[in-house]
């Protein structure tokens, strides 16, 4: 059994992991790159990541009628549409605001649990809910919160995201996972949506040549792609071992590590509403997120391509 102490380590690695890749976004967007290039790479090297997992393993899933439906329904809300906005929002807002604005996500879940009717009211939760839209308002209102007014306009875009994720998370609990795994969703989610970015790219004019990752902003994605699946299958061994209540305690550490990655890295610099933004959006997910008591597993079941998988195709 790995120690409580180790285990709180794996989750701040993971913390730090995942908010790495809001900076490395950042990088990767600024040559100007477009979103549908960069979409196509994204979920083509997650397919050959998890697909080389699972191949690993010899549990590599096969896309039945069956399956369909949730694969498309992941790839779609899950990287397509709101990477589609949130590359767009990332080239023109500072990264760490880009971290802020993604922690709403359980924001935006919970009216939608509430309304598919998979979930009780709390007025807890309500205030949770509250606080973290006004997070958002500490940044979109006061003069002078963002380095730029003209940023204002790329907030609603950036909402797009968190938005589709809470969607995509709540419909999976609906809908179930087809006897997938969380990392085999991912990959068949991964191989739909590369298929659907390519011409999308190719028409568009987004195309970025193999040669374009070697530059400082395609090695960006590359790594940002590497550690995102790394983390993510991190994140579902944490939940095996200390279960979905303890593992959900990265958001916090994702949020925070996100605008102290983007400072570091990017130089980046945020006025008091920024920070009071930030505040309120962690207090938010306090109160939002859901009590439970749950038992702790000794290890994830063994890999035989079943177990939930909400979110399989977040970014």
């Amino acid at each position: 059994m790995i120690s409580r102490f180790g285990l709180s380590l794996a989750l701040v690695v993971m913390g730090a992991g995942w908010g790495l890749t809001q900076p490395l976004t950042k990088i990767a967007v600024s040559s100007g790159y477009g979103h549908f290039g960069l979409i196509f790479w994204q979920m083509a090297l997650g397919a050959l990541l998890t697909g080389g997992l699972l191949a690993a393993r010899g549990t590599l899933p096969r896309l039945t009628r069956e399956r369909l439906p949730i694969v498309i329904l992941v790839a779609a809300l899950g990287t397509l549409l709101p990477n589609t906005t949130s590359y767009q929002a990332a080239f023109h807002l500072p990264s760490g605001v880009m971290s802020i604005i993604i922690a709403t996500v359980p924001m935006f879940a919970f009216p939608v649990a509430l309304m598919l009717g998979i979930d009780r009211f709390s007025m807890r939760r309500l205030a949770g809910l509250a606080i973290g839209l006004a997070g958002v308002a500490l940044i979109a209102l006061p003069r002078g919160s963002l380095p730029d007014p003209a940023m204002l306009a790329w907030i609603p875009v950036a909402l797009v995201a968190p938005l589709c994720y809470a969607l995509e998370g709540n419909a999976v609990n609906r809908m179930g996972t087809a006897g997938l795994s969380a990392v085999g969703l991912l990959c068949l989610a991964s191989i739909l949506g590369a298929a659907v970015a390519l011409p999308l790219a190719l028409a568009s004019g987004h195309w970025i040549a193999p040669a374009g990752l070697l530059t400082r902003e395609g090695q960006a994605l590359i790594a940002s792609g590497v550690v995102h699946v790394a983390v993510y299958a991190g994140y579902i061994w944490l939940v095996g071992r200390a279960g979905a209540v303890f593992a959900g305690q990265v958001a916090y550490l994702v949020t925070g590590f996100g605008v102290i990655w983007a400072m570091v890295l990017l130089g980046e610099s945020y006025s008091g509403w920024v920070w009071a933004a930030l505040a309120a959006m962690l207090l938010g997910l306090t109160l939002v997120r859901p009590r439970q008591v749950e038992k702790p597993v000794d290890a994830l079941p063994p890999s035989d391509d079943t177990g939930p998988a909400a979110g399989a195709g977040q970014t």
